[in-house]
């Protein structure tokens, strides 16, 4: 766990998004539940903003008025501890919904990582929209499901799994989670997936519960087994994804 740095929460001017059926991020977003012609009802409730590298745009505790939808980019997701410290707890991703909690306050804050991209939905006016498409809140029930589940998989891995095993569970959930965009290089063979990291090394010993130094000398053994490549600080090329996955599993 890091202390925190005192940040204001900084974006660039709310504007209307663009077409929602011109997103590239829709193929991954909740928003391809819905049908491209009804679309502009999703448009017609969403605002769209940019977020800096290293700025807040989710409060911890803060009154909980707004949905939002990754669309580009990477945020941080942490708990704030009552002496200024805060615990890593995930990463949002483009296609990331966040907000779902029935909470009244925010139970998390979040952190662009990266320069990001958001909608924005205000909840009062989604709950409408939910009514009149009701595909689209079970498509939300569906990410709600999901999201339990992975917290049942964060408390396993912090729990029982090793070093070893936290850190290429990491690895593999991340390039599970990538969006299939267009632009995406992605469109490699299985066992040759970049996947960005754009957290710090850091940021990944503090999710994971490891230092530093293990993280950063683990992934450097992996490197050495043929496992993977780190062409630099900010991506690794998945080259044994079969091998990664059943360490992540505990079979290797």
């Amino acid at each position: 766990m890091t202390p925190i740095r005192a940040r204001s929460t900084v974006v660039e001017a709310i504007r209307p998004p663009e077409p929602c059926v011109a997103c590239e991020a829709r193929v991954c977003s909740v928003c391809n539940a819905l049908h491209p012609s009804d679309l502009d009802r999703l448009s017609a409730v969403a605002t769209s903003f940019g977020v800096e590298s290293g700025r807040t745009f989710i409060e911890e505790g803060a009154l909980a008025e707004f949905f939002f939808n990754v669309t580009a980019g990477t945020a941080k997701l942490f708990k704030l501890l009552p002496d200024g410290r805060r615990q890593i707890t995930g990463f949002a991703s483009v296609g990331t919904f966040l907000g779902l909690a029935v909470s009244t306050t925010y139970s998390f804050g979040a952190e662009a990582l990266e320069p990001m991209r958001i909608c924005r939905f205000q909840r009062a006016r989604m709950r409408d929209l939910l009514d009149e498409f009701p595909v689209l809140e079970r498509k939300l029930l569906e990410v709600a499901a999901a999201e339990l589940v992975a917290a049942q998989e964060q408390m396993l891995l912090l729990g029982r799994k090793t070093a070893r095993e936290r850190l290429a569970s990491f690895l593999v959930a991340r390039a599970a989670s990538l969006c299939p965009l267009p632009d995406c290089n992605n469109r490699r063979p299985r066992n040759q997936q970049r996947v960005p990291l754009p957290m710090t090394r850091g940021d990944i010993a503090d999710y994971l519960g490891l230092t530093i130094e293990t993280v950063s000398r683990t992934l450097t053994r992996f490197r050495a087994e043929g496992m993977i490549d780190i062409p630099n600080a900010s991506e690794i090329v998945i080259q044994a994804r079969e091998a990664l996955e059943s360490l992540a599993t505990g079979l290797r």
